[in-house]
């Protein structure tokens, strides 16, 4: 059943310490349930995936140790917290950055179900410098921003082939340990490599923007333009583009023509605004991210929450994501082929296993997901 509900919390702490190690205590069981149940166990050694580390993210290697010791040093948790060649994943977002003269906002919706987000802001001094964002894999970033106000955010690329390379939440925590702007970061994703196709939007305090696309394995593509959402240029098809609706949101994006100080309000409305909760593929949260001011503003479910960079307030959110239509309205917007379907029960679904079918290649329509009785 899909949880309606969403925790969000904002907690500071310059160093691994013992908030990270009750966050670690609350997630990792179902971390790992995920870890096992896609193979985890049959990927790299610990000691490929510390060496791996040592080879492309040096400057992280105190840290990951550090959060390995925390974790209790098995070699369970030290693979998976590597990031290095993991089980696949996948999420659905809308990313855009654009400056002007005297202003520069980055904005990321981020799409899915409430169950499969960590709800967890994480502001850190991990390595001297100051760091806040969404936190993804524990210790990764899904989107964040640093002391010099450098900003990134990841969406799925829309393909599930997988490469030799890290996870992308720690690529993102690494940009935003050790770059300054958005060039700095472009040399990382050069030589960096992603396991598997995702998209970047960065902007930084001079104003400079890029969109990037990754690919498995390694290689990057630079986009003409800083906006992204579920696909990528390549020839290969995408990853259920009608239901992530994707491609209009791409194109909703390439219209846009707003002032910096204007996207946001863009974000929370359709067709970037994403109300499909009860399908499993709602729009969670719409961050702002002003590289001037180093501030985040997150509006959840219409509530805006701001918070800075060198004033960050600790705090927590409950949101309610319950059904946002009827099911009349529901079943008058479907295709005919889903006449009679009971949407209704969709908030029964077991959107975990919707999202690991579709990493791994093997999705189904969604109303074959609904229960039986």
């Amino acid at each position: 059943m899909t949880q309606m509900t969403l925790t969000f919390d904002a907690v500071a702490e310059a160093t691994p310490g013992p908030k990270w190690a009750a966050r670690w205590q609350r997630s990792w069981p179902a971390y790992e349930a995920w870890f096992t149940a896609r193979g985890g166990d049959h990927g790299p050694s610990r000691e490929d995936c510390r060496a791996a580390m040592e080879s492309h993210m040096p400057e992280l290697v105190p840290i990951y140790d550090r959060l390995v010791l925390i974790a209790g040093g098995s070699d369970r948790a030290a693979r998976f917290l590597s990031t290095w060649c993991p089980p696949t994943y996948l999420g659905g977002c809308s990313l855009a950055a654009t400056s002007d003269a005297d202003d520069v906002r980055l904005l990321r919706n981020y799409d899915l179900s409430p169950e499969l987000n960590e709800g967890l802001l994480l502001q850190t001094e991990w390595s001297g410098r100051a760091v806040m964002g969404m936190v993804e894999f524990l210790w990764g970033l899904s989107d964040g921003i640093n002391d010099a106000g450098l900003t990134v955010a990841l969406a799925y690329g829309g393909r599930s082939e997988t490469g030799v390379g890290f996870g992308v939440t720690t690529i993102l925590r690494y940009i935003l340990e050790t770059c300054d702007s958005v060039p700095e970061a472009l040399e990382v994703l050069q030589r960096v490599p992603s396991h598997m196709a995702y998209n970047l939007v960065l902007a930084d305090a001079s104003g400079r923007t890029a969109s990037v696309e990754l690919s498995p394995g390694g290689g990057i593509r630079l986009l003409p333009k800083a906006i992204a959402t579920n696909h990528q240029s390549a020839p290969t098809q995408a990853d259920r583009p009608g239901f992530t609706r994707s491609l209009e949101r791409r194109a909703h994006l390439d219209r846009l023509r707003v002032a910096p100080r204007r996207l946001n309000r863009e974000f929370l409305r359709p067709p970037l605004l994403q109300d499909r909760y009860a399908e499993g593929f709602g729009t969670l949260f719409t961050a702002e991210y002003n590289p001037l001011t180093r501030s985040l503003g997150l509006t959840l479910k219409g509530e805006r929450w701001d918070q800075h960079l060198d004033a960050f307030a600790e705090g927590q959110r409950i949101v309610d994501y319950g059904p946002s239509t009827t099911r009349g309205a529901v079943a008058s917007a479907m295709p005919d082929q889903y006449a009679g379907v009971d949407w209704a029960q969709a908030a029964r679904i077991n959107w975990t296993q919707v999202v690991q079918d579709y990493a791994a290649g093997r999705g189904r329509e969604i109303a074959a997901y609904l229960p039986t009785s």
